[in-house]
């Protein structure tokens, strides 16, 4: 079973695609920290997020970059953003995103393409949303747990600009697929957030 959770910068996707993997016993792969990876390569390499060269370069990071803790942050995930846009970069990780989706057993897959590029064969598909007001104030109070001095209105404002990448780049824009079930987190909880998720995978797959 491949079960695709697509959605915008902290819709709850990721969260609610680590309970989906725990619930139903099967591996996760959050692709954004594939992004991410790439995003804090170029930033390592002084290189431009915005040259198609630079970016693709950064394609070929070191694995045990993924567990780099800036990744998580903000710069980082405007990055993330401005690379993703680039058609070679999306194809240079395309193959590592399919192995895993398509491993026996199944798998849970969270990003922003996943139910219409990487795994549109998934049983289950969700776009998981919220407004961007919403979406501001939880990454603002993950960001002040962190110790990290941020401020709520400059949040949402990058959460726009991301947006308007991700929903208009040319390869692979951020779209619910056609038969994804769309949850709208703006007023959930984190546990009716993922009751929520649950619930729509079990209906996908009847």
């Amino acid at each position: 079973m491949i079960i695709a959770v697509d959605g915008p910068t902290a819709s709850g996707k990721g969260t609610i695609a680590k309970a989906l993997a725990r619930h139903y016993g099967l591996p996760h792969l959050d692709t954004g920290l594939l992004y991410r990876a790439v995003g804090r390569q170029v930033f390592l390499d002084g290189g431009d997020p915005d040259d198609p060269g630079d970016a693709l370069g950064a394609t070929a990071f070191p694995d045990h970059l993924l567990d780099d803790p800036q990744l998580r942050d903000e710069q980082t995930g405007g990055l993330a953003s401005r690379v993703s846009v680039h058609p070679a970069v999306r194809q240079a990780l395309f193959e590592r995103q399919r192995n895993f989706a398509t491993q026996a057993g199944g798998a849970v897959l969270d990003g922003r393409d996943i139910g219409t590029v990487i795994a549109p064969e998934a049983q289950a598909k969700l776009f998981v949303t919220a407004s961007v007001e919403a979406r501001a104030q939880r990454r603002f109070l993950e960001m002040r747990e962190r110790g990290a001095g941020v401020n709520l209105l400059e949040i949402q404002d990058d959460l726009r600009r991301r947006d308007e990448r991700d929903r208009n780049r040319a390869v692979a824009p951020l779209v619910p697929a056609d038969d994804a079930r769309v949850i709208d987190t703006s007023a959930l909880d984190r546990e009716e957030a993922i009751a929520a998720a649950i619930e729509a995978v079990d209906l996908s797959m009847r």
